[in-house]
């Protein structure tokens, strides 16, 4: 059933002020805990005061409602007032990687032409270093005390008022744009969606509240960042909405952090990706850690092998819930619920929402049959920045037209197939790379691996498979390619196997796909 939303509608109001107004100012909205320091708990109403110093710092530079504030900064309460500050004001957020180059510098502040950029100690070389031309309409913000001379901007302690007043949270319609997310592709510069403050509010009831329970005595953890869509909703914005508590640290995520803070700080909720997922599993003294605080275990961003699933479970007897959202649609659309997990496949759909596979044409295909899968509901984005091409295709009327393939069962049940760039005709049958990549997953020495399609110098695609292995062993490539063979048909062996010591990477941490393949037709001479 479709959320009735209010027409007055602004993030700010409805995750945070809402919960003074409902008396939960004094709850401990965030944990923040970096690494040798003690941990600092900080109040909802803590967080709203540091809010409305960023909300009073930016009208006092010249900020707008509806202007753009790119915000590069290292998880903590610096992000959270920041990002709260610009939505109280009416302006758009956008959020960015702290541990950017010069260059995506530039691009962000060109594409999004931000008005003002809050920039965290990570960040301060990169926006240092970007041209006077690209700074021509933004203002630099630094956040933390460590600012070197002779750097642009200014320092955030030496121009935000101490002790402000509220700041009025501006009266933002439902549709208005909120939040700029951007869109995780494997090839070109990244492309911004936007996305209303509604579409916060949407998904926050139907998928948050109503499908996984969050509520107030929920602590939650977070293997990706803030700026990631997908952590800025279950890690910030969902317990938020209820009156919960996030745990954030600034440093980059390893098992061992991970388990350093479960045992300090026992949440109920932690927020995975696959690749964590193994990490974990495979981390020296795995086995002597206690996770029994956790409620739920989510997975999304990449497919999550059915064989990680089954050993997550045999160790830590906790269900993991995988999942698929989009920036396009904000967050989670379809998922695995408590309970009810079956490994290997995606779950159902979040009532409220709707899901249809199609073909090429747009019809839709019977159950068991792979076809793109198209999406509606209210959290659906206006459109790509300067992307009015890709908009028209992606965008039909009330539906968003993935790339992603899917298969529905007879139950209603989704199991992910790949993105369409990534699916293989070869030998004039389909073949779904994340079949094989599942196949490799199983065999015990395989820690990642990556499937990819490769036009030979004839124009034939051939499956190659990347992988990284857990120990060098003589033969490897052989006797993997024989280990597929066994398991499935053999046109869907790989033509090769290669390992590496490690994978090529985007700018969101996925397997940058493009460019292992952009690596063998380098090497063979093969059709790009």
């Amino acid at each position: 059933m479709a959320l009735k939303l209010d027409e007055q509608l602004n993030v700010a109001g409805f995750f945070l002020d809402a919960r003074l107004d409902a008396g939960q100012g004094e709850r401990t909205a965030l944990i923040y805990d970096r690494a040798g320091q003690a941990a600092q708990r900080w109040s909802y109403a803590e967080i709203a005061h540091h809010a409305n110093r960023f909300a009073h710092t930016f009208a006092d530079l010249g900020l707008e409602p509806e202007q753009r504030v790119l915000i590069a900064v290292e998880d903590g309460p610096d992000f959270v007032g920041a990002f709260f500050g610009a939505l109280k004001l009416g302006a758009v957020v956008v959020m960015a990687n702290p541990e950017l180059s010069a260059e995506e510098a530039e691009y962000f502040l060109s594409y999004t032409r931000a008005k003002i950029a809050v920039v965290g100690p990570s960040a301060v070389d990169a926006f240092d270093g970007v041209s006077d031309e690209a700074l021509l309409l933004a203002r630099v913000i630094v956040t933390g005390e460590a600012f070197p001379p002779g750097r642009k901007g200014v320092r955030f302690s030496d121009v935000a008022p101490e002790n402000p007043s509220p700041f009025e949270t501006f009266g933002s319609h439902r549709d208005d744009p909120a939040i700029w997310l951007f869109s995780g592709g494997t090839t070109g510069k990244p492309k911004a969606v936007v996305q209303t403050h509604g579409a916060f509010v949407n998904t926050t009831v139907l998928y948050a509240q109503r499908v996984l329970g969050y509520s107030e005595s929920d602590i939650t953890l977070s293997v990706p960042k803030l700026y990631f869509g997908y952590a800025t909703g279950s890690n910030l914005l969902f317990p938020m909405s209820v009156g919960g508590t996030s745990i954030l640290f600034p440093e980059r995520v390893t098992a061992a952090r991970l388990f350093e803070l479960v045992a300090a700080h026992k949440p109920t909720i932690l927020v995975n990706v696959p690749t964590m997922v193994g990490k974990m599993l495979d981390a020296p003294g795995a086995e002597q850690q206690d996770l029994s605080c956790l409620r739920i275990v989510t997975s999304a961003g990449e497919a999550l092998p059915e064989s990680l699933y089954e050993r997550w479970l045999a160790r830590w007897k906790v269900e993991l819930l995988d999942g698929l959202g989009t920036a396009e649609m904000w967050h989670v659309f379809v998922t695995n619920r408590p309970g009810h997990s079956r490994p290997g496949t995606l779950g159902q759909v979040v009532p409220g929402f709707e899901i249809r596979v199609c073909d090429d044409d747009g019809k839709a295909v019977p159950d068991g049959e792979v076809g793109f899968l198209w999406v509606r509901g209210k959290s659906r984005g206006l459109g790509y920045v300067q992307q009015h091409e890709k908009s028209c295709q992606a965008f039909v009327g009330e539906w968003y037209a993935s790339s992603d393939m899917v298969r529905r069962d007879a139950e209603g049940t989704f199991t992910y197939c790949g993105r369409s760039d990534d699916m293989l005709k070869v030998a004039g049958k389909w073949l779904a790379p994340k079949e094989v990549e599942g196949c490799l997953a199983l065999h015990p020495n395989v820690e990642e691996c990556a499937v990819i399609g490769v036009p030979d110098a004839s124009g034939l695609v051939k499956p190659y498979a990347f992988v990284r292995a857990r120990t060098a062993q003589a033969g490897f490539e052989e006797e993997l390619k024989d280990w597929v063979r066994t398991r499935l048909a053999p046109y869907k062996a790989p033509r090769e196997v290669i390992l590496l010591p490690d994978f090529p990477r985007t700018h969101l941490g996925k397997i940058d796909r493009g460019l292992l393949r952009r690596s063998v037709t380098k090497v063979e001479g093969a059709h790009p």
